[in-house]
């Protein structure tokens, strides 16, 4: 995040949603699709580089503004949807870098000298990223339907008393616990080993939780891989069938989205100003 403090005279700054090389078509990502607060999309240029920018209003993007709206969750959580949808758009016509979130400089032309300053980084990224696409893979351990879909554990004496029966029933539910995230982790291990000679690059990422995590069970594992556009079908069809046999374990495949995980450039050095 990058967020500059704007002088009380200046109405509007300019927020940077990606970069991409100059001479690509990204001006066709441009007609109708709006930006922050439903400004337009432009183009800024420097050198070889171009990035997709739009005004946004110095009161909510400055430094004070941003804090507020990191602190709203339904504020924030539009800011990034249409962050997001605008670099999906671009990614559609061309090979960009998706900016970090609420990366805004106060005019064009500090968005170029920026350019300027960090042309051998970008140009590097993008031609590592040209043709690419992000696959998520995630894997999830659910006990329950372990034992909905037929069951580990041992059985149950139902004849003993009443404490004895418990006792066995939690013994067969933590044998089962247990049992359902050892598979779970024998299967996320076997995913890098089917995609190594697919993939080009991997990537690991927390595992989703709460809020984040709307599937069934306890996602373990949330990794993203860099495939050629024409390798991702290749890519679906090696994890094929992964986790069919394994009761409680469920692989998820998502995607192919725009490179985030590998194009996401770090954040200009120091916090100083833009």
């Amino acid at each position: 995040m990058t967020a500059e403090t704007a002088p009380a005279t200046d109405p509007a700054m300019s927020y940077v949603y990606a970069v991409s090389r100059a001479g690509t078509p990204l001006d066709a990502a441009l007609p109708g699709q709006p930006g922050l607060e439903g400004g337009p999309l432009r183009v800024v240029r420097a050198g070889d580089l171009v990035a997709l920018v739009s005004s946004v209003p110095a009161a909510s993007y400055g430094t004070e503004g941003v804090k507020a709206q990191m602190e709203d969750l339904e504020r924030l959580e539009l800011l990034a949807r249409t962050h997001h949808a605008v670099v999906e758009a671009a990614y559609e016509h061309t090979a960009v870098l998706p900016m970090r979130l609420v990366t805004v400089y106060l005019d064009d032309g500090r968005v170029r000298g920026m350019l300027d300053k960090r042309e051998p980084e970008f140009s590097a990224l993008l031609a590592r990223l040209e043709g690419h696409v992000e696959l998520g893979v995630k894997v999830y351990a659910d006990p329950r339907e372990a034992v909905t879909a037929g069951g580990r554990g041992p059985a149950t004496d139902t004849a003993g008393s009443p404490g004895r029966a418990y006792l066995q029933r939690r013994r067969a539910q933590q044998q089962n616990h247990r049992e359902t995230y050892r598979a779970a982790g024998a299967v996320a291990s076997e995913v890098a080993a089917r995609v190594a000679d697919v993939a080009r690059a991997h990537v690991t990422h927390r595992p989703q939780q709460g809020d984040l995590a709307q599937a069934a069970g306890e996602n373990i594992v949330n990794d993203a891989y860099l495939v050629h556009g024409t390798r991702a079908d290749a890519f679906r069809a090696a994890l094929t069938g992964l986790a069919d046999d394994v009761p409680g374990v469920r692989v998820e495949i998502t995607g192919p989205w725009a490179p985030y995980s590998f194009a996401t450039p770090p954040p200009a050095g120091g916090g100083e100003p833009r």
